[in-house]
């Protein structure tokens, strides 16, 4: 037997330290080429780092939330054969750290089950014996296939409620049948007005530090102010139930953003001083003439920014589908470094939940962000009669460094022009 020791590699970009974000292993397991051993935190997204061997976990490098150099011995296992050590030589195993409980974040690549299926529980056992469902934190994702995965997402399940029943708390999709079955029984009477003393400590690692320390970067860099505009988008609105009604089933279904895409993209001909970024240490403004829209998308494990490129090439449906595919894969973890960065402005929606006003945050090193509020009737005065309209709120920031107030409502305008007139959108 010998010892094969993982560095932590070297992600590229100049960058010399990354954060342990997540293990998807413990020490002890048995691991199998390509499984994913752990998740690390670039400056930009997620990197999975895989196993390059079969072979069993001996010791682990760090706990997530550290912080560890490129080169530096990330994990060691043992395998048949000589390993990476040279024989005679000491092999740089890592003193073993504390593991966290909750063991990964993202399904390892490796096979859920062995080659051999195992049998599956006959249809009548009882509900009953299985645990009761688990309450985990909300940052916490449990583990699972990405089959299960999918059948939870298309259900309206919520992972972290469900009770795994394999190995290393894996969630299984007998567990997803027990948890169903337990959804249809009468939920326990609970005390409304008990009192509790229970606290919890959750560390901020990972994807939630990375976001805390850009928004606190762009609060103490950028001179932000917001300008909100009201928009009517009765038009716009059977305008797109019309396209879906006709279009729909072959196409696609629209939703808002694609339209408020291309009002962005067809505006920012006017504006091209919006569409920039701005290098505040060089003193630098880089003005685009692509339109590389950020669409902020809510995961699990916070908010994450992928980029559709080439916004200004791409019809109403392009759009449509690259939004939802970039949305996916963030929500998955499967975005990668490209598809999280160089995005020139970006849009951002809390669809239903969206308010009235908002203040949204920039995205540095932009200096624009477009934000969208929930849509409502309401009693609009049109030509001296009182009507129902649809309206709707845009909430927009902008870097005042770069961008004057004039400039910021003029932009604003005209995308409230654009899409009161739909028809706009297409003329060229």
């Amino acid at each position: 037997m010998g010892t094969h020791v993982i560095k932590m590699p070297d992600i590229g970009e100049g960058i010399a330290e990354v954060e342990l974000s997540q293990w998807h292993v413990q020490v002890g397991d048995l691991v199998v080429e390509d499984q994913v051993l752990a998740d690390v935190m670039t400056d930009k997204a997620m990197v999975d780092i895989p196993s390059p061997v079969h072979g069993k976990v001996i010791a682990l490098g760090g706990v997530p939330g550290e912080v560890m150099a490129v080169g530096s011995v990330l994990i060691s296992i043992e395998v048949e054969g000589a390993g990476n050590v040279r024989e005679g030589a000491e092999a740089p195993v890592p003193a073993p750290k504390a593991a966290p409980a909750v063991v990964a974040e993202k399904p390892p690549a490796a096979p859920e089950a062995p080659s051999k299926p195992a049998a599956k529980p006959a249809p009548t056992a009882p509900v009953a014996a299985r645990p009761a469902p688990v309450a985990r934190a909300a940052d916490e994702r449990p583990l699972a296939s990405p089959a299960v995965r999918k059948r939870a997402w298309d259900a309206g399940i919520e992972l972290r409620f469900v009770h795994g029943s394999g190995p290393a708390g894996r969630i299984l999709h007998d567990d997803l049948d027990a948890y169903l079955a337990q959804a249809d029984q009468p939920a326990p009477a609970v005390a409304s007005y008990a009192k509790r003393t229970d606290e919890q400590q959750i560390p901020v690692i990972g994807l939630r530090r990375k976001i805390a320390q850009r928004m606190q970067d762009a609060k103490r860099r950028a001179a932000h102010f917001s300008y909100v505009e009201e928009v009517d988008v009765t038009a716009l609105e059977e305008l797109r139930v019309h396209l879906n009604h006709k279009y729909g089933d072959s196409r696609g279904k629209l939703t808002l953003l694609p339209f408020l895409v291309r009002a962005m993209v067809v505006a920012l001909r006017d504006f091209p001083q919006i569409n920039v970024r701005y290098d505040d240490d060089a003193q630098v403004i880089t003005r685009h003439g692509a339109v590389h829209v950020g669409v902020a998308a809510q995961t699990d494990g916070g908010l994450m920014v992928p980029v559709v490129r080439h916004a200004e090439s791409l019809n109403l449906w392009g759009t449509s589908n690259e939004i939802n595919r970039l949305a996916q894969a963030a929500r998955s973890g499967k975005a990668s470094r490209e598809e999280m960065s160089g995005s020139t402005i970006t849009l951002t929606s809390l669809g239903a939940l969206g308010g009235i006003v908002s203040t949204p945050v920039l995205n540095l090193p932009e200096v624009a962000i477009v934000g969208v509020n929930r849509i409502v009737e309401r009693p609009m005065v049109i030509k001296g009669q009182i009507v129902i309209r649809k309206m709707m709120n845009l909430s927009s920031s902008f870097d005042h460094r770069v961008v004057d107030g004039m400039d910021a409502a003029q932009f604003i305008q005209a995308i409230r022009g654009l899409l009161e007139q739909p028809a706009s959108l297409f003329v060229e």
